[in-house]
């Protein structure tokens, strides 16, 4: 069988800002059909922002194609922000934009931390949901969170973990987490930077299931580096701003009449396969794809081409 290409690169019809808070205002855009059906693109991270590439897995003639870059990252301001940036802001501002638009309903389409934020919005905004189309699922659970920032991962990657490690001294290792939040919300830019790269090349290092240079030179750039290590790490300190641990997977019996499809690496290091497992158990109306030989990302061939195949299905629907 032949893997599924990304389309051919597109430019936005239309992108602007939208003011969602005293202190935030977002980028976003639309591409594709003025008249197609509208999906709604979620990037990762949280904080890794989106790129052209993003536009490229949705057909141009059949999608109304909505990308916007969540609060303190891409294009969107103020710059690695941390105040009024919380999970439920994001749902709040992925409404704004709907209304915005004037779009009735859409198809939501994340991975990663957008699988999460998506869960999140069709949760708490079903009826606006005309589908979801999720890859590599994050519940940020406190398992998950500890599996890669804390203890598991490491086993896998010893030599990339060990970089991960360095900065910070050995009695403050039993809360990774904790630390080097610490250092990202430091004073000291010199202090954050340091931070801030150690702990992005750490998951651009294992985001792959075959180790690629070019995404860890990605992950190692100063200003998306910053924006996605501080936003991550005070994400994940704050439980994803979540009332209870799992709760994502408690509220999916809200998404029994949205059509779904979980598409999951089965060598997945950054977000274990049991995620996406314990979803589509917890919402058994869901189909579930799992690529054998990928790992976390979304350029993985195999994802690549499962997600194609997904949004030219959902755009019949």
């Amino acid at each position: 069988m032949k893997l599924r290409e990304l389309y051919p690169p597109i430019k936005p019809f239309r992108s602007g800002r939208l003011k969602v808070s005293e202190r935030h205002e977002i980028y976003f855009e639309e591409s594709g059909n003025p008249g197609g059906k509208p999906v709604i693109f979620l990037h990762g991270g949280p904080g890794a922002g989106t790129d052209p590439n993003c536009r490229r897995f949705f057909h141009p003639k059949n999608w109304r194609i909505v990308l916007f870059d969540q609060r303190g990252c891409g294009q969107s301001q103020p710059h690695a922000e941390l105040r009024e940036n919380t999970t439920w802001d994001l749902v709040d501002d992925i409404e704004k934009i709907r209304m915005k638009l004037g779009i009735e309903q859409w198809v939501v389409f994340g991975g990663s931390w957008g699988s999460t934020l998506a869960l999140a919005y069709a949760q708490t905004h079903p009826r606006r949901c005309a589908g979801l189309i999720l890859r590599g699922i994050f519940l940020v659970r406190r398992k998950e969170l500890l599996w890669f920032y804390q203890k598991g991962a490491g086993e896998i990657f010893p030599d990339f973990w060990e970089e991960f490690l360095k900065p910070i001294p050995v009695h403050e290792r039993r809360d990774m987490m904790a630390a080097y939040y610490r250092r990202l919300t430091s004073s000291n830019a010199k202090v954050r930077i340091e931070a801030a790269k150690a702990w992005a090349l750490w998951e651009g290092s294992a985001i792959r299931l075959k180790i690629d240079p070019a995404t860890i030179k990605k992950y190692g750039h100063n200003k998306f580096t910053e924006a996605i290590a501080r936003i991550e790490c005070h994400y994940f300190v704050n439980k994803g701003f979540l009332k209870k641990d799992g709760q994502l997977l408690r509220d999916a019996v809200k998404l029994r009449k949205i059509p779904g499809v979980i598409i999951h690496g089965r060598y997945d290091v950054v977000c274990p396969f049991s995620s996406a497992w314990d979803l589509h158990q917890a919402w058994p109306e869901s189909k579930l794809v799992v690529v054998p030989d990928a790992g976390h990302s979304v350029l993985e061939p195999g994802i690549r081409h499962e997600l194609i195949e997904a949004t030219d299905r959902f755009s019949k629907l």
